[in-house]
């Protein structure tokens, strides 16, 4: 068995995994890079690489960090087919979504006239109608069920608890004319997660690949991380009288988020007069996740009819067009502003930042992962000021680290995870974390598994 790492080694955006057995080629996911100056070259490089005759895409989730690149199987290239891509139901719902938004995003940079051309201001990699195209090769499938996405090829899907339709996937075929199971961990999550039911135990697996995002730490308790949201919120909206800025990821963050907010006024823990949610995608992604009642937990449900039945403890408003996300920066206080992007790359929370982060009455509010090279790394790294829109914006608002609301599954969660996996692997690769996350749980594994990981390596080909 071949695998080369075409993403996602040595950092945690870009996911792509080529795996090649006995005749058989496929992929498991193809995803953006996001964050830092050279995403843009990297995707437009990973986007126009010729991958050869695939037989088949396995697609983790929604995420575009896994599924951002997935339209250049909209058309076929250098005659080979187009590959049909295997995901669970959720997940097939929320691609076109997130897609769709991507492809307005890209549209929006490209360079206008007389303006000098950069990586990031080239023409899109692809467009709504590509989306559309792509959408048709979408194949889903619920958990646990075995399929065959080729004949030398048996799948089964398992609940990875990190975003709604999350996957592992167990994959058998046949090596060296031998049937072996190679197990791709996708992105896994914590079992406190808020919306998402609690992730499967791992099956068995001759070779497997695990991500390793926080394989060098642990997140904070949710009880703790409960108690210092209520103090912040307190603080800032009752004391300070300012606003709360949440940057977070439209797709499984800002979900989680409200409904924690929600929880907490329930419980008469905190008051949060207004509280806005200004992402279009956001609000879709609501939509797919709680039409999907049987994969969400039950205070998710119980929220979501709270929200249909406009019996909320809060006034809940999703904005939908500029002129309303402009509106709420004439807000001086008492409100939660959510906004994407999760990372502050890109999106509506910039125009938010720029208003609310010179203000020492206001707070922004980080609940996820902040890739190096990302606005948000540097603001949560202590940054005393930062460029948004050609301009030098001072840093006075009070910064804050929500550790316990990761979707993804801290060290101590990752281990637990691998101790459940029934036998020894013979082999283990990490993969989707930075070096010194990587590093650590390689280590950890050594030193408590006496497994023997490799860490992935970007473009390297391995025999497994």
């Amino acid at each position: 068995m071949k695998l080369k790492f075409l993403g996602a080694a040595g950092e945690v955006t870009g996911s792509c995994l080529l795996v090649e057995s006995d005749g058989v080629r496929f992929l498991v996911d193809c995803g953006m890079f996001q964050g830092g100056r050279d995403a843009a070259p990297k995707n437009r490089r990973a986007y126009a690489r010729e991958l050869g005759p695939l037989d088949f895409v396995l697609l983790t989730h929604a995420h575009i960090d896994h599924c951002g690149l997935l339209p250049r199987f909209a058309w076929p290239r250098h005659g080979s087919g187009l590959p049909a891509i295997y995901c669970t139901k959720p997940t097939a719902d929320l691609v076109p979504v997130m897609l769709a938004d991507s492809a307005f995003v890209q549209s929006r940079s490209v360079t206008r006239p007389g303006r000098r051309r950069s990586a990031a201001t080239e023409a899109p990699l692809y467009t709504i109608d590509e989306v559309r195209r792509l959408a048709t090769r979408l194949n889903a499938v619920p958990y646990g069920v075995e399929f065959r996405p080729s004949p030398q090829v048996s799948v089964r899907l398992h609940n990875a608890g990190h975003i709604i339709g999350a996957a592992c996937a167990e994959i058998r075929l046949v090596d060296g004319g031998r049937r072996r199971t190679l197990l791709v961990s996708g992105d896994l999550g914590e079992n406190s997660a808020l919306i998402v039911r609690d992730r499967s135990p791992p099956p068995a697996a001759d070779v497997l690949v695990v991500e390793s995002t926080y394989g060098d730490r642990n997140h904070r308790s949710l009880a703790d991380t409960e108690t210092e949201l209520v103090d912040v919120m307190r603080d800032v909206l009752q004391e300070r009288r300012g606003n709360v800025i949440v940057p977070a990821f439209a797709l499984g963050r800002a979900q989680e988020f409200v409904v924690l907010l929600y929880r907490l006024a329930m419980a008469g823990r905190i008051r949060v007069p207004l509280v806005f949610i200004d992402s279009p995608l956001a609000r879709q992604a609501a939509e797919v996740t709680f039409a999907h009642l049987d994969a969400i937990d039950d205070e998710a449900a119980e929220f979501h009819r709270a929200e249909r039945s406009r019996k909320l403890p809060f006034a809940l408003r999703y904005t939908e067009s500029v002129e309303d996300s402009m509106f709420l920066n004439s807000i001086r206080g008492g409100a939660v502003i959510i906004a994407a992007s999760g990372m502050c790359e890109a999106g509506r929370v910039r125009h938010h930042l720029r208003h609310n982060l010179p203000r020492r009455e206001c707070a922004v509010m980080f609940t996820g992962f902040q890739a190096a090279g990302t606005l948000g790394r540097r603001i949560v790294d202590g940054a005393r000021g930062v460029q948004l829109f050609g301009e030098q914006v001072p840093v006075n608002a009070s910064v804050h680290t929500l550790g316990g609301l990761s979707a993804h599954a801290g060290q101590d969660s990752l281990m637990q995870w691998l101790r459940e996996v029934p036998r020894k692997p013979r082999a283990v690769f990490i993969n989707h974390g930075e070096p010194l996350a990587a590093h650590t749980l390689s280590a950890r594994l050594a030193r408590e598994l006496k497994w023997s990981p490799t860490i992935a390596e970007p473009e390297a080909d391995y025999e497994a």
